[in-house]
C-alpha cells in the first residue's frame, strides 16, 4: 500500500475522504471520485496536498479527512509484540451452548481452526473472510477471534476482512466496512488497530460511522506506540480503548499507548491463542499487544451482554466507581482465560 508519512501519521497520498456535501467544494482541486457505501474518496490533482485541502473544506463546516492509513499495530523496532511465537496446542473445548451475542470482527480474517469447526457462524464465511496467510501480521485475526470465542463462549463471530497481510488498511475501507454492518449491527464490535491523525483531532468519518452504530459496544485498541497521543478510533468517545497491562495485571505493559482518552485495560503480554497452521505453527501462538488486551475486553462485554443489552453490560464492567483502575489506563478487566 502506498503512504505518505506526516509527522507520526501516514495518509494515502493525493486522497482526502468526504461525503457528498463536500463534492461541489472540492472540485477546483478534484481529479477522480471514487464512491461506494456512503463514502466518497476523492483523488486530488497533482501536487495538491490533502491536509491543506482537508483544513480549508472544513474551515466551511464540511466533513473532510485524509485518507488516513490504519495499522494492525506491530512494533516495527522490535520487542514482545512484534511478531508471534510458536506455542504447543492450548487445552480448549469450545462448549454446545449457543448465545444470541454476535461480535463483530474486523481485521485480517479468520482461518480454518478446530476451535469453530461446525459453528455456524464460520460456515457462513466467504473466502473473501479467510485470513492472509502472508505478511507481518499473517494470523492476527485468526489471533483474536480464539480470545474472543474463550472469553465468550457461544457467541457468534462475524468477520470482515479489512487488514491485509501485513496488518495495513486505510480509513475509506474501514468506513465502508462499518457502514455495511448498520442493517445487521453486531452487540460489540471489536477493533484490533488504529492509527495517529494528521492534526490530532478525531478523523469525521471515522468517528461518525462508529457512532452511528447506536446499539454497538466498539472497543479499539490504544496502540503499541508507548505514548499518550490520541490513537484513532480507540480515542473516540465513541468508542472503549484498551490499553495493555503485563502478566501481573498490575502495571502497563511497555508497549502500550496511555493516557485520559484510555478507557479500559486488560493484559496484552504473553497471551496464547488460535493462529495459522503452517510453517513453524502448528495452528498455535504466543503475542503481545494491545490488539489482544482489546479482544480480552470485547470478549469480557460480550459474555455479560447474553444477561443484558451490550451497552449496559458494558457500562456496568467499566464502572469506574466499583471496578479497578489504574491511571492512565482506566478499568482494569481480568483475563479470566
Amino acid at each position: 500500500m502506498e503512504l505518505q508519512s506526516v509527522g507520526e501519521a501516514f495518509i494515502r497520498p493525493g486522497q482526502i475522504l468526504t461525503d457528498r456535501s463536500a463534492l461541489s467544494a472540492a472540485a477546483r482541486w478534484t481529479q477522480a471520485v471514487s464512491e461506494a457505501d456512503g463514502v466518497c474518496v476523492i483523488h486530488l490533482s497533482a501536487g495538491t496536498d490533502p491536509c491543506e485541502v482537508t483544513a480549508e473544506l472544513r474551515e466551511q463546516g464540511l466533513r473532510a479527512s485524509p485518507n488516513h492509513v490504519l495499522r494492525g499495530q506491530p512494533l516495527f523496532f522490535g520487542g514482545p509484540a512484534s511478531r508471534p511465537f510458536p506455542t504447543p496446542p492450548i487445552g480448549f473445548r469450545p462448549g454446545r451452548s449457543r448465545t444470541d451475542v454476535v461480535i463483530g470482527l474486523l481485521d485480517t480474517g479468520v482461518t480454518k481452526h478446530p476451535w469453530w469447526s461446525g459453528t455456524d457462524w464460520y460456515a457462513r464465511l466467504g473466502p473473501e473472510e479467510a485470513d492472509a496467510h502472508e505478511g507481518t501480521q499473517a494470523g492476527h485475526g485468526t489471533f483474536i477471534a480464539g480470545l474472543l470465542a474463550r472469553r465468550a463462549p457461544g457467541a457468534a463471530l462475524r468477520v470482515s476482512r479489512v487488514l491485509d497481510g501485513d496488518g495495513l488498511t486505510d480509513e475509506a475501507t474501514v468506513v465502508r466496512a462499518l457502514h455495511r454492518m448498520r442493517e445487521r449491527p453486531p452487540d460489540v464490535l471489536n477493533l484490533s488497530f488504529g492509527g495517529h491523525s494528521f492534526d490530532d483531532r478525531p478523523p469525521p468519518l471515522l468517528s461518525d460511522a462508529i457512532a452511528g452504530l447506536t446499539g454497538t459496544v466498539a472497543v479499539a485498541c490504544a496502540g503499541n506506540t508507548a505514548s499518550d497521543r490520541p490513537f484513532w478510533p480507540a480515542a473516540l468517545p465513541s468508542a472503549v480503548g484498551v490499553a495493555a497491562v503485563d502478566a501481573t495485571e498490575q502495571h502497563r505493559a511497555p508497549f502500550s499507548g496511555y493516557g485520559t482518552w484510555v478507557d479500559a485495560c486488560a493484559r496484552g503480554d504473553w497471551l496464547a491463542s488460535s493462529f495459522l497452521d503452517s510453517g513453524d505453527f502448528a495452528g498455535y501462538a504466543a503475542w503481545s499487544g494491545t490488539s489482544f488486551a482489546t479482544a480480552l475486553v470485547a470478549g469480557a462485554i460480550a459474555d455479560a451482554a447474553r444477561d443484558e443489552p451490550a451497552k449496559e453490560a458494558a457500562k456496568r464492567l467499566l464502572d469506574s466507581e466499583t471496578a479497578r483502575q489504574i491511571p492512565d489506563l482506566g478499568v482494569l478487566v481480568p483475563a479470566s482465560l
